[in-house]
């Protein structure tokens, strides 16, 4: 079996867009690979965080995986820093990357723009994504637009290193799905869902209650206009709201554009309200049932273990083709 690796941060509000881009694909793919799933603790703390909050988040997002669909019997979902393989490998990774190419990431210049002070660990972020990666001998990293930077990096970091020391990594492919991978913000059309966006009406968080749902679709930003087609150039705003219903139903985007021909904006918003509340209250009813029961800490408990027993053999490669220890 292909084996897959992702990973989501502990930070902010999980949202739709965390949900339809990455981790409704993770569902599917534990179906048909070996996928370990990740939250990535360390890459948080590139930027202060308030610590009881962020243990509070880990828990959250672990259950929100489960909650979502995930299988604990089928797929490894574990906690980036109760494996420290990763913080080592990241390391040595650092010692063959070039200070140029982390200059040139996208992120890092996003998150360091307009700041006097940030931290060595918000430049170097990529060389740890990319120990994440390759320590699993990854195959397949889901990944959206926004970070196939990284995953670059990543497939450039293996190749050199196998070049140097002989073959040791595989090198990643990305998996990126053609509707749905890069939700949009609800505000802003031409920007990304977020959850770091002040603005709570940019996104609709997996926690938000069903009237929340429907204040902040009615609010979201549509075209000129009233015709329901999918156009990114043209028709940004009802071209996202579309995405979601289509990656949510199954329908395809010329289907929804004959389902909803004539009959304008106010339907086809009364109708994507009523389907993501539908999902999402799914997702919240098994959320609570899992935070009740405990269960969530004893699942990361064998996925750390896993996680710790792969990671250290990749490890043990790499020190030695490094010639590290006696």
């Amino acid at each position: 079996m292909k084996r897959v690796f992702s990973g989501v941060q502990p930070t902010g509000d999980l949202h739709l867009g965390n949900y339809l881009g990455a981790i409704r694909n993770f569902v599917k793919l534990q179906e048909e690979a070996d996928c370990f799933f990740c939250v990535v603790d360390l890459h948080a703390i590139t930027v202060p965080q308030d610590p009881k909050v962020l243990q509070q988040k880990i828990l959250e997002v672990a259950t929100l995986y489960f909650a979502a669909g995930i299988d604990p019997q089928k797929a490894t979902v574990f906690v980036q820093s109760a494996v420290p393989a990763h913080a080592e490998l990241s390391w040595m990774l650092q010692c063959i990357t070039y200070f140029g190419e982390l200059g040139r990431m996208t992120q890092f210049k996003d998150k360091s723009a307009g700041k006097e002070n940030f931290s060595v660990g918000l430049f170097t972020y990529p060389a740890l994504m990319a120990a994440d990666i390759l320590l699993y001998q990854t195959d397949i990293v889901p990944v959206g637009q926004d970070q196939k930077q990284h995953l670059e990096l990543s497939r450039d970091l293996a190749q050199r290193f196998n070049q140097r020391f002989g073959d040791t990594f595989k090198v990643p492919e990305p998996y990126i799905p053609e509707v749905g991978a890069r939700i949009m913000a609800l505000d802003d059309p031409v920007k990304k869902m977020s959850k770091s966006e002040s603005n709570p009406n940019n996104r609709i968080n997996l926690l938000d209650d069903a009237k929340t749902v429907k204040k902040k679709i009615a609010r979201a930003v549509t075209d000129s206009g009233s015709e329901v087609r999918y156009s990114l150039e043209e028709k940004p705003g009802i071209s996202n709201l579309m995405a979601m219903y289509s990656t949510i139903s199954g329908d395809s985007l010329k289907q929804i554009e004959e389902n909803y021909r004539g009959k304008g904006y106010g339907a086809f918003k009364g109708d994507l309200t009523d389907l993501i509340n539908g999902e999402l209250g799914k997702i919240q009813a098994k959320y609570h049932e899992l935070l009740a029961s405990g269960q969530v800490q004893s699942y990361l408990e064998e996925g750390n273990k896993k996680a710790q027993r792969v990671a250290a053999e990749t490890l043990q490669i790499v020190k030695a083709k490094m010639g590290l220890g006696i």
